[in-house]
């Protein structure tokens, strides 16, 4: 076994998986419940990526300046132990390998395989989208495991590969709407009214969230960045601007190119019709092709922190068996271990979405709620007390930087709080069920190895 992961990805690479990871299926998947949430309220709709963005922007600075004072091998599994200590750590860290990562990851196999059908002329709730999901799921772990050199320049080239659509989607669809009136006609006319404009701002800023997370995934590989205490504040910060900027300027391009009923109507056909309405059926089946590609590129990108979950725990002699999986590869200095239970939750999560999605068995219905956004925002409410330790210990950083910007980030975590709870109702209690299940696991487990060690 080696000492320890290796230091094999530079600023450009990193940046390139802040920007990689979180970009791609986010911004077209949801870019149909926003208009939706909002009744088709584009400066509504706009608004509410704005302020999904900057949340996601103060929040990453936040990381950003903990990432220049703390380097070891779990992103903000090290930053819960540097302020809250290891017993906290421990619970993120389980949080992340359990719960976030492997509901992300399987989500994004199936929204990939969507996609995927849209092109192919599938259905998108049949056998033929869960089996193509099943097989993007298997392809990104493979990559992952078996070269994760490999799956760094695929994650830098599927960066390149889905700014493409995004960016000429912006500029010329924008272009285009000015022209025909398409963007006058979606900014001055509401699909369907809505009763209260802060309830719908608050459901889709919720939305919104899904699109612009993974950032945070970044930080799992902070040991496997060159001079990361530089390199990966930059490209947290680098990353998240040109993330919002190019979300933002998409939706808009989105506007010149369809009506907003459209897309409301069916978002992963309504993204096809509006690439072909500004750019012909050929030019804009190539370019969808390139969407395909940057879901999938979202997905390897997830699936690279799914694969480290557990040995960020097990580096830290915590969680089952750290002596398995804390292993690497000699070869490839992969956490293989790690990487296989890493699938395994990712598999179980995918059967329940699969289950609670397409079914309509009862006792399965009883587990249904959204996975792609309540994840995110039980994050969020983790990053909470970090930014309030972050406020009381660091006493060595400027005030700004000790105090404004933790304080900033704070609020928008709480905001992402209340949003959820406006936006999924009951659905909240369901999800808190399981978490708390899996979270008492996790209890059980240190409980019983701490156990051991007295013993």
């Amino acid at each position: 076994m080696t000492e320890g992961l290796q230091k094999k990805y530079g600023l450009g690479t990193s940046t390139a998986m802040v920007v990689g990871i979180v970009i791609g299926s986010g911004v077209f998947f949801k870019a149909e419940k926003v208009l939706q949430a909002t009744g088709g309220n584009l400066p509504l709709g706009i608004l509410s990526w704005i302020i999904g963005g900057m949340i996601m922007i103060v929040c990453a600075y936040s990381f950003a300046v903990m990432a220049s004072r703390y380097e070891r091998v779990g992103g903000i599994v090290d930053y819960a132990e540097a302020t809250l200590g290891k017993t906290y750590a421990y619970y993120v860290g389980w949080f992340l390998a359990a719960i976030y990562y492997p509901t992300l990851t399987g989500a994004l196999a199936w929204v990939s395989a969507r996609y995927a059908c849209v092109l192919l002329g599938f259905s998108i709730t049949g056998p033929e989208a869960m089996t193509i999901a099943a097989f993007f799921l298997v392809a990104s772990y493979s990559l992952n495991a078996l070269s994760p050199l490999l799956a760094g320049k695929y994650q830098v080239t599927t960066t390149v590969i889905k700014l493409i659509p995004l960016l000429l989607m912006a500029v010329i669809g924008t272009v285009a709407g000015l022209a025909n009136g398409t963007t006058a006609a979606n900014f001055t006319m509401v699909v369907n009214e809505v009763g209260s404009p802060g309830k719908a701002v608050f459901t889709a800023v919720v939305a919104t969230a899904f699109a612009y997370e993974g950032w945070i995934i970044a930080t799992s590989i902070n040991a496997e960045i060159k001079d990361a205490k530089k390199n990966l504040p930059r490209a947290l910060v680098l990353g998240t601007f040109i993330i919002m900027a190019v979300y933002v300027l998409y939706y808009v391009g989105l506007a010149g190119s369809v009506p907003n009923s459209v897309i409301m109507e069916s978002g992963e056909k309504g993204a096809r019709i509006a690439f072909e309405n500004i750019f012909g059926r050929l030019g804009g089946t190539a370019l969808f092709v390139f969407v395909v590609i940057s879901c999938l590129g979202t997905l390897n990108g997830l699936m690279l922190g799914c694969t480290r979950g557990m040995y960020a725990l097990a580096a830290r002699g915590e969680g089952p068996r750290p002596d398995i999986f804390s292993q690497l590869d000699r070869v490839t200095n992969m956490a293989g271990n790690s990487s296989i239970i890493g699938l395994f939750f990712c598999s179980c999560w995918f059967l329940q979405f699969y289950s609670s999605q397409l079914t309509e068995t009862p006792w399965i219905q009883a587990l249904n709620f959204d996975m792609t956004e309540l994840p995110i925002v039980t994050i969020y409410a983790a990053y909470i007390p970090i930014f309030i330790m972050m406020m009381k210990k660091e006493k060595g950083l400027p005030a700004f930087k000790r105090f404004v910007v933790p304080a900033l980030a704070l609020c928008g975590c709480v905001f992402m709080i209340l949003a959820a709870v406006f936006s999924h109702g009951f659905a909240v209690v369901r999800y808190m069920c399981v978490f708390v299940i899996i979270m008492l696991i996790g209890c059980w487990i240190k409980r019983g190895k701490t156990r051991s060690e007295k013993e």
